[in-house]
């Protein structure tokens, strides 16, 4: 039995994180999506809200556990036995980040590899910053994540009314 992580923020989790996590999921015999509680970045949703979400999202992949973590995830993979770190590659800029994180952790935790997984075409310019910012000025994004992220998106922002743009990387998108 081969046990995967693939880790992230998933704030919020998109069609590309989904990608990843279907196709990881048919490779390995369980795949453990963790979400990071404490990223060293602005959230616009709570661990227990990207949790919820996230379950959601994966809810028919049978052999995926979603749950949040703390720490490094390399000590969350050898409490959980796992070998594998899989992580998604979207654009080149991704690689470099990539490529340190996974020598990184190997020189930690030699035993645990690190899988990159080249996301689909179609979600290739897609990220949580960039769906975020879309539905902050009330863009449609529909095709970038399930319903019920764009639903909480619309709810959120909805919410934090004027105060919406401090919770958001812009990536400029509006320039």
């Amino acid at each position: 039995m081969t046990t995967a992580i693939y880790a992230g923020t998933f704030d919020p989790i998109t069609n590309g994180h989904i990608d990843i996590a279907t196709r990881a999921a048919s490779l390995f015999t369980r795949l453990i999506v963790a979400l990071y509680d404490r990223p060293l970045k602005d959230l616009l949703f709570t661990t227990s809200e990207r949790l919820a979400m996230t379950q959601e999202a994966l809810k028919e992949l049978d052999n995926v556990e979603v749950r949040s973590y703390s720490g490094l995830t390399v000590a969350l993979a050898k409490r959980e036995d796992a070998r594998v770190l899989v992580r998604g590659l979207r654009v080149l800029s991704d690689f470099e980040l990539e490529f340190q994180m996974a020598l990184t952790n190997r020189s930690l935790a030699p035993e645990i590899d690190t899988l990159c997984l080249i996301t689909g075409q179609d979600y290739s310019f897609l990220s949580s910053s960039i769906a975020k910012e879309i539905a902050m000025v009330g863009g449609c994004v529909d095709k970038m994540v399930p319903a019920h992220v764009a639903a909480a998106l619309k709810e959120k922002f909805h919410r934090l009314g004027a105060n919406a743009g401090d919770k958001v990387r812009i990536v400029s998108l509006r320039d």
